[in-house]
């Protein structure tokens, strides 16, 4: 019965597709699983919206356009069906469809990170998210403490470099756009911000 159970609630990607363009609420997909997405707080909300802002001024005049967390990223070859808080895409975007809901080529992806979805998002979704060929670099910001962590893809594409910012007077930057962001900005008006004791 179990095994019956399991092989039913596994669904190829077209389906999964089906049932996600009609829904009306969001849901990631993983090799045959549907996750519900868990709503936002205020703070994921305001971290969205300040440095989805500030990336949209700073690329004005650049071949590079942001999306928000209404656009969802297909990884191929992890089975990955995701929805960013925000990507980054210099260029054309390319899709997997003529439904254009699909994006392939993100050269950044960020990530909000919440109580609950922060080993994911640093661990095995990072891992997922490195077999896009596009992606240069992969940004996760806290939600609580004044705290963003970059990885930058290195040239040999294997390895990857991290740097962290923990100081509102910090920026960090966006390597493929030749753009900085100040982490005063990303957390504008953020409540109860936590900020790590400085070594």
């Amino acid at each position: 019965m179990e095994a019956a159970a399991e092989q039913r609630k596994r669904l190829t990607p077209e389906e999964y597709l089906a049932i996600e363009r009609e829904a009306e609420w969001k849901s990631e997909y993983y090799q045959g699983e549907m996750f519900a997405m868990a709503g936002g707080s205020e703070a994921h909300s305001l971290i969205a919206v300040n440095f989805g802002g500030e990336l949209r001024g700073a690329l004005r005049s650049k071949p590079c356009r942001v999306y928000n967390s209404d656009l969802r990223v297909q990884v191929n070859e992890a089975g990955l069906y995701t929805y960013p808080d925000l990507s980054i895409v210099c260029g054309e975007s390319v899709f997997a469809e003529e439904s254009k809901d699909n994006l392939l080529n993100p050269v950044v992806i960020i990530e909000i990170l919440s109580p609950s979805t922060e080993a994911y998002d640093r661990g095995k979704k990072f891992d997922l998210y490195q077999q896009l060929a596009s992606l240069k670099q992969y940004i996760v910001v806290a939600q609580e403490r004044v705290s963003v962590a970059s990885y930058l893809r290195n040239g040999d594409d294997e390895t990857w470099t991290m740097r962290s910012y923990w100081q509102l007077q910090d920026a960090v930057t966006i390597a493929s756009c030749n753009v900085a962001i100040p982490l005063e900005e990303i957390y504008r008006d953020v409540p109860n911000l936590e900020f790590l004791p400085l070594h």
